[in-house]
């Protein structure tokens, strides 16, 4: 659903709950457009609107389409916080890629971003599904 065919206010707020509600209906892609369509109508991507797309990527299995939104907040100087690391790192034990899943914990620490028990077992259950255990 294009946002701008529906009368609602376009804005961050907005944009993001439909970018949640996609990750929620297993829609990783049509998130992704949203994302696209927020930026080319200039609307401000918050931390939560690109925490809602890396979970719904992480759901979708897409643990590369997540690490590329890690990147794209990075370039853009958005806040990335606990919970951006934690689906990020959740999106890569799903895809068994364990070694980028633990370089997201060690950039954590460097960053010096509070770690929590959803990080500690996301990165845990990503060694052991990698056979890392």
């Amino acid at each position: 659903v294009e946002m701008a065919s529906v009368r609602v206010e376009l804005n961050t707020i907005t944009y993001g709950a439909a970018v949640s509600a996609c990750g929620k209906g297993g829609q990783w892609d049509q998130a992704l457009r949203l994302l696209v369509e927020m930026a080319s109508a200039h609307v401000e991507m918050d931390t939560i609107t690109y925490n809602a797309a890396i979970s719904a990527c992480e759901k979708g299995g897409k643990w590369d389409q997540a690490l590329m939104l890690l990147l794209d907040m990075a370039s853009a100087h958005v806040n990335i916080n606990t919970i951006t690391h934690n689906a990020a790192i959740s999106a890569c034990e799903k895809g068994g890629e364990w070694d980028k899943a633990l370089r997201l914990l060690l950039e954590m620490a460097s960053a010096h971003v509070e770690m929590n028990t959803i990080t500690y077992s996301s990165a845990v259950s990503a060694c052991e599904k990698g056979g890392q255990w």
